[in-house]
Parts: C-alpha cells; sequence; structure tokens
C-alpha cells in the first residue's frame, strides 16, 4: 500500500487551505469573502476544461450575497462567514439554471431555492455554481446530455463515479472548498471515494430531505462533501438542524459535530466486512488495498475483527425501495421530461410502477430485520468498516461496471451493492480516503455508524484519517 504524496498543485494558495481554516480566518476578518470568490473563479476557469465539474456557475449572484454578511456577526457552529460552496445539480438555486441533468429540464430556471439551499445561504455560504450529475441522479458515472461527462481528476481518462461526480471532482482539484451531494446507491459515498475526498450519507432528517413533493421517503438524502473530515464535520454542522417543510427533520445535536471530531482517538471497535458476507463481489487488488490499511488503523490502536452483519434479503429490499422511490417521483413529472430518459433510468421507473403492495410490505418487513441486526452488530463494534466499491476506477467510456472479482454483473447497480446497506436501514454512513492505491488512484473506506450516530462516525473517520496520512489534497487534474 502507498503512502499518500505530495501532488502538484497549481490554483491559488487559499484554494490549498481547509474549509475550517479559511471560516477561521473570515471570522477574524484576515481575509474577506471576494478573495475567496477571486480565488475561486480562476481555479474554476483553470482547470474546468479538463474535468466538468461545475458546468453552470453564478459568481455575480454570490458576489452581489455578500453584502447581506457584513456585519452579521453570527457565531454559531456552523455559520460559514462568506465560503464559496457548489450545490448538486438536483437541488434548486433560486434564479440559477437547474437541469437535473435532463434534456427535459436543461433551460429550467427555479423561482426558490430548496430548503437547505436556503439554509446554507442564511449561514454564512455563497452559492457559486451546480456540479454535473448523471440523468435525474441515477448511476455511479457521472454524465448527460446537457453538458456531457465528468472525469476523475486523478486521471482524466477515468470515472469520477456519481452521481455526485461533480462536486467531488470540483472538491479534488481546489475550486471549492465545499461541495454539496446527495445519495440513495452511493451517490456521496462513491464519488468521494473515486476522487480522494470525504463524502458523507447523513440519517434521514439530519440535513433536509431529498423532495418536497417526497417528503416521507427516506431512501436520498443529501448532505456534505470536503477535502477532509473535519470540513466535513464544519458542513454538516451548517445543514443539521429543524426544518418544518420536511416532516422527518429533526434538531441539531446540543455538541457540534466539530467538537465530535476534535475528540478522535484510536479507542475503536471496527468490525471490517471485506465482502459484506459474499454479498458483493471485490477485485484482488481492492481487497489488498483495504486489508493493508486495517493493519495500519490496527497499528495505531484500534481494534479490527473480521466480522459481518446479517444482510440477508439486502438486495431484494434496496430495489424494491428504490423502484418506490422512482415510481413516486414519476407520479409528478412532466411527460415530457420523462420522455428524454436513458435507458437505464426508465427501466428503473418501469420497475416501481410494476412493483404490488405484498412487495411494498415485503420491503418493508426485510428493512426492518436489518436494521435489527445492524442493531445487534453494534453491541459489539463502534463501526462496520466495508468497501465504498468492490473496484478501483474504470475507464469514463464504459457505463457501468460489468465484473468485479471475476463475477460477471448483469444489472446496472450491481458494482454498488456495498452502499445498500446504510440507505436500507437508514443509517450513517461516509466514504474516508485510506491511501492511494493502484495506478496512484486514491482508495476509500465506507464506515456505517450507529443510528443518528453522525457524532461517532465523524470521530471514526477521523481517526482513519490521521492513521493513513490525512487528507490527499488538492490537486492539478492528471490528464490520462
Amino acid at each position: 500500500m502507498k503512502s499518500p504524496v505530495a501532488h502538484p498543485f497549481s490554483g491559488p494558495d487559499l484554494c490549498a487551505y481547509e474549509a475550517h481554516q479559511i471560516v477561521a480566518l473570515l471570522r477574524k476578518g484576515e481575509i474577506a469573502p471576494r478573495d475567496l470568490l477571486d480565488a475561486a473563479r480562476a481555479r474554476t476557469q483553470a482547470v474546468e476544461p479538463q474535468i466538468n465539474a461545475m458546468p453552470t456557475t453564478c459568481w455575480d449572484r454570490a458576489d452581489a450575497a455578500i453584502s447581506a454578511l457584513e456585519g452579521a456577526g453570527h457565531d454559531t457552529p456552523g455559520w460559514l462567514a462568506g465560503l464559496p460552496i457548489a450545490i448538486k445539480d438536483l437541488t434548486p438555486v433560486a434564479g440559477v439554471r437547474t437541469t437535473f441533468g435532463t434534456k427535459g429540464l436543461a433551460d429550467y430556471i427555479p423561482d426558490a431555492s430548496d430548503p437547505l439551499v436556503e439554509r446554507l445561504e442564511a449561514r454564512g455560504a455563497l452559492v457559486v455554481g451546480k456540479t454535473n450529475t448523471p440523468e435525474m441522479g441515477a448511476g455511479a458515472n457521472t454524465f448527460n446530455k446537457v453538458f456531457g461527462a465528468t472525469v476523475n481528476p486523478w486521471n482524466t481518462s477515468m470515472n469520477a463515479g456519481g452521481s455526485s461526480g461533480g462536486a467531488a471532482a470540483g472538491l479534488a482539484t481546489g475550486e471549492v472548498w465545499l461541495s454539496h451531494g446527495s445519495d440513495h446507491g452511493g451517490s456521496l459515498r462513491t464519488p468521494a471515494a473515486y476522487c480522494g475526498v470525504v463524502g458523507m450519507r447523513p440519517s434521514p432528517g439530519r440535513a433536509g430531505g431529498a423532495s418536497l413533493n417526497a417528503g416521507y421517503l427516506i431512501e436520498s438524502v443529501q448532505g456534505p462533501m470536503a477535502r477532509s473530515v473535519t470540513d466535513c464535520a464544519l458542513f454538516l454542522d451548517a445543514m443539521a438542524g429543524f426544518e418544518p417543510r420536511f416532516p422527518i427533520s429533526y434538531p441539531a445535536p446540543d455538541k457540534p459535530f466539530q467538537e465530535a471530531v476534535r475528540r478522535a482517538e484510536g479507542k475503536l471497535r471496527i468490525g471490517y466486512a471485506p465482502n459484506l458476507g459474499g454479498f458483493s463481489p471485490v477485485d484482488a487488488e481492492m481487497a489488498d488495498h483495504l486489508s493493508g490499511a486495517m493493519k495500519q488503523l490496527e497499528r495505531s490502536g484500534a481494534t479490527v475483527e473480521e466480522a459481518c452483519p446479517d444482510v440477508t434479503g439486502l438486495e431484494r429490499t434496496y430495489h424494491i425501495l428504490r423502484g418506490i422511490s422512482w415510481v413516486t417521483a414519476s407520479r409528478t413529472m412532466d411527460p415530457a421530461v420523462r420522455q428524454h430518459f436513458k435507458p437505464t433510468l426508465e427501466e428503473n421507473t418501469r420497475f416501481g410502477e410494476g412493483l404490488t403492495i405484498q412487495d411494498v410490505a415485503e420491503a418493508e418487513v426485510g428493512r426492518t430485520t436489518i436494521f435489527n441486526a445492524m442493531l445487534t452488530f453494534f453491541e459489539r463494534f463502534d463501526v462496520l468498516a466495508l468497501p465504498v466499491v468492490g473496484c478501483m476506477p474504470h475507464p469514463q467510456s464504459e457505463e457501468w461496471v460489468r465484473e468485479i472479482g471475476g463475477q460477471t454483473l448483469t444489472g446496472y447497480m450491481d458494482w454498488l451493492r456495498f452502499a445498500f446497506l446504510a440507505t436500507t436501514a437508514g443509517l450513517p454512513a461516509m466514504s474516508v480516503p485510506v491511501g492511494l492505491g493502484p495506478r496512484n488512484m486514491p482508495v476509500g473506506l465506507q464506515l456505517v455508524g450507529k443510528p443518528r450516530g453522525e457524532a461517532g462516525l465523524l470521530a471514526a473517520a477521523r481517526f482513519v484519517e490521521m492513521a493513513m496520512g490525512g487528507p490527499l489534497g488538492p490537486i492539478d487534474p492528471v490528464a490520462g
């Protein structure tokens, strides 16, 4: 296993700082928001032709928002004090083109922002652009017919992951310091792993919802992406809090998530499931790298034991829940939008339309059984560790991975099976970098935490980050 090494970064000096360092400087008045806008704009213009991470920008809108920050003097844990951020192109921002990556909405400009965007802007964030996503967020390869493909900054011929691929690629190259994402089948976790950044899927209700039209669905969540665990905690503090427009929302904790990260230490009990009890195949090179990471965590003081929760019925349960999500979304969708869907997305929707009430009941029983199995698992362990995906990045030209560990995969979600558990059980999960693996590409380790256990999960991730040598980026894009 290779140790993290310094990679060239030719962007503005400010872009290389971590978000929490920048916010500290903003609070002290040592730098100004316009300094950051200038730096972010210069860096974005320099690298966008190579990676296509943030195809829609709104610099003038962000500049106009600065005046609302002046003299505000906010001192809450999630106060971002004028930090530029990016929002995924599945989430509306008032007055900014929001396409959902689909031709039917290519010219859509919403009048109102998503409630989470409103919260972030009220807490001092400056939205500077929308990050690229696959059509309607479906799939772990970020491309669409509106903007084309986002590529991996560590090798621009490779897949950046998805569906928050634009967010991850922009972070890895220093376009912004924090970037918003969303997750159903690993959409925060997979691109974070592939691009060497941190991506967290919070508990349902922790950071807003995925749709005001489907407020009771808990499978799709919004969440933070950053270049370090500390920055991820800062962003989650900015996102967290009760939102009355989302029925499953609940208040932020009394102690900031950043405090949990500061308390991180090595007395960690890790249950490691290298293939989740045979549920998902893994390439040998990925298995070898993660095995080496587990040994390093043990040397750093953690207790690591190979163990797996009972995940009987997980695949069927997840796919039913996914189908419910798609058929729910289609009920309020203009047919003129749906007619442009790529084949895999249309297949998801038709699967949902074919479900019976018995299927729905089966999924509800199944997810409860899996949740209870996780409670039993957490009696012995603080976190579950497992791969984010079973393979290193493949060429971007491959829509989805068709073979892992010698096994042929038949469905476009099959290579993402490691993501299903946290989604189905409603548990927080995240990807944290564990060094560079084969071909100098980053590798992410997935950690799954206890119910509403974001604080403990972030502390565990910070321990992993420290044990594995710290954050990786930002970097200049590497031509593939």
